[in-house]
Formats: structure tokens, C-alpha cells, sequence
């Protein structure tokens, strides 16, 4: 069974996930470690406003410097969390370091040789996510929706800054794997089960093809560094469509919701990734027609 052409081709896509994501849930557990162990709580409200509205659009514009996947945005979120951050400042950085760190906008420009508007496109309607997303949260989310994350918070007393970095970095690592070994699966299993012939009905159809090619980010679970060129090789889909797969792919795809789901509990996950669908939907669709 194991020899079956279906089962090859989960292996492969279940490995290759695998393989994407892990040395960047490594770094984004790294730097949640380093956060949690090093770095004082007052630094964060000395450097974020207090205000939560002015917060996240400066936290959502801090994503630029990790340069990582969302694999590492969870982490690192939850440990700002742990550490007093407003949770909507954590979810605005939470979206946005995955999709415009200088390392996914130099892919994207690489694998659009010829056209930086869609990097500029990209940049400003991922900017335009997270921040909308932070400001519906002040809005709208409820606390009983969002499970804080447990682990390490840093500065035990007795214990050494080595010591709380291992174990942070233990804990969190361990904990996010297994959740994007979960998410990897169910991006596999869609892979397979599902013919590209479907995938060509919706290319043709401008109002289909941008929520098509949505979900589709959503489910192949591409990573961020990488998605730029799965987006490229889409060439029967509009240039709009193409941008809301890469908006969307960093923001909300099978092994995120898993991630989150683990990290922050169910419930929040399923609101709010389906809510950051819609809005990097939309997006998409406003920045592409301005600039596309």
C-alpha cells in the first residue's frame, strides 16, 4: 500500500510542508525564548503606545523585521502575549511578519521579474490585513475567545536566564510541532484527494477565481518564502487573484489554524482565521485594482 501513487504523492507534500516549516518554527521559538528570557517587560510598553489603536498599526509594521514564516509568527506572538502585549498589537505583528519581511518581498519580486508593482501590492494589502484585523479585534473580539497561551513567562525568580531560555524554548517547540505536523497532513490529504482539473473551472470566472485561489492558499499550506513561486506558476488566474493567494496563504492556510488552535485554543482560531480570510479576500481585491 505504502507503493500506491496516491500515498507517494502525500508522503512527498507531507515531507516537503514539514520540511518548509520546522527550521522556521525553530526560529520563531528561538526568538519567543529569547524574548521570554532576556528581554524585560517594560521594554514593550515603553516601545509599543499604550493606546491598543495605535499599538497595532506600529506592531503590524514591526513584522518587516523577523524574517521567518508563519511557523515563527505563533511563537513569538503568543510569547508577547505572555509578556503584557495587547493581544491585538500580538495578532497585527502575528499576520504581518510572515508576509512582509524583506525575505518573502525579495522572493516575490524574484519570482515577478519585471513587475514590482505586485511586491507593492503585496506589501500594502498584507500591511492593510493586520492592521484591520488588530483594530477588529479591539472591536469585536471577547476575551472568553482567546486562550492566552501557557509557558515559561520569563524572569522566574532563582532561576538563570539559560535555564528559562531552554525551557521556553522546550516547551514551545514541542508544543507548536505537533500542531504543524496535523496541519501538514490535512494540506497533504487535500492535495491528493482533490483533481487540478476542478482547479481550472474557477480560472476563467474573475469574480470566482480570487476566492478560489483563497482557498487554495488555505489548503496547500505553502510557505511564505516560497508561495511567491507557486503563485507565478498560477498563469490561467488573473494578477488580482494571484495577489490574494499570497496575501492570504501567510495569514490563514491548514497547518496556521492548527498552530493557532493549539496555541491560543479553537475557538479562536476558527473566528479569527475566518475573518482574516474575508479581509485579505477583500483587500486583495481593493489593492489589486488600484494597482494591478
Amino acid at each position: 500500500a505504502l507503493d500506491d501513487r496516491a500515498v507517494a504523492a502525500w508522503r512527498t507534500v507531507f515531507t516537503a510542508i514539514v520540511i518548509q516549516g520546522v527550521p522556521f518554527l525553530l526560529l520563531g521559538t528561538v526568538v519567543s525564548a529569547i524574548i521570554s528570557a532576556f528581554v524585560p517587560a517594560w521594554v514593550f510598553t515603553r516601545v509599543l503606545p499604550r493606546n491598543p489603536a495605535l499599538a497595532v498599526p506600529v506592531a503590524g509594521a514591526a513584522g518587516v523585521v523577523l524574517p521567518g514564516c508563519e511557523c515563527a509568527s505563533v511563537p513569538v506572538a503568543g510569547s508577547l502575549m505572555r509578556r503584557g502585549v495587547a493581544p491585538a498589537a500580538a495578532l497585527a505583528f502575528l499576520l504581518s511578519a510572515p508576509a512582509i519581511n524583506p525575505i518573502v518581498l525579495v522572493a516575490t519580486y524574484v519570482a515577478f521579474p519585471g513587475n514590482p508593482w505586485m511586491v507593492a501590492a503585496r506589501l500594502i494589502a498584507s500591511l492593510l490585513t493586520s492592521v484591520a484585523m488588530g483594530w477588529l479585534w479591539i472591536r469585536a473580539g471577547r476575551e472568553e475567545w482567546l486562550r492566552l497561551p501557557k509557558g515559561p513567562a520569563g524572569h522566574t525568580p532563582g532561576a538563570s536566564r539559560a535555564e528559562e531560555f531552554r525551557l521556553s524554548l522546550q516547551h514551545d517547540f514541542l508544543h507548536a510541532g505537533g500542531f504543524l505536523v496535523v496541519g501538514a497532513a490535512a494540506a497533504a490529504t487535500f492535495n491528493v484527494a482533490v483533481p487540478h482539473s476542478v482547479l481550472r473551472l474557477f480560472s476563467d470566472s474573475p469574480w470566482l477565481s480570487l476566492p478560489m485561489l483563497g482557498l487554495l492558499a488555505v489548503v496547500l499550506a505553502v510557505c511564505s518564502e516560497a508561495d511567491a513561486f507557486v503563485a507565478a506558476s498560477l498563469t490561467g488566474f488573473s494578477p488580482t487573484a494571484r495577489l490574494a493567494f499570497m496575501v492570504v496563504g501567510p495569514m490563514v492556510d491548514l497547518k496556521l489554524i492548527a498552530l493557532q488552535s493549539g496555541t491560543f485554543g479553537r475557538a479562536f482560531a476558527v473566528r479569527f482565521s475566518s475573518a482574516t480570510w474575508v479581509v485579505a479576500v477583500l483587500s486583495s481585491a481593493l489593492v489589486g485594482w488600484w494597482l494591478l
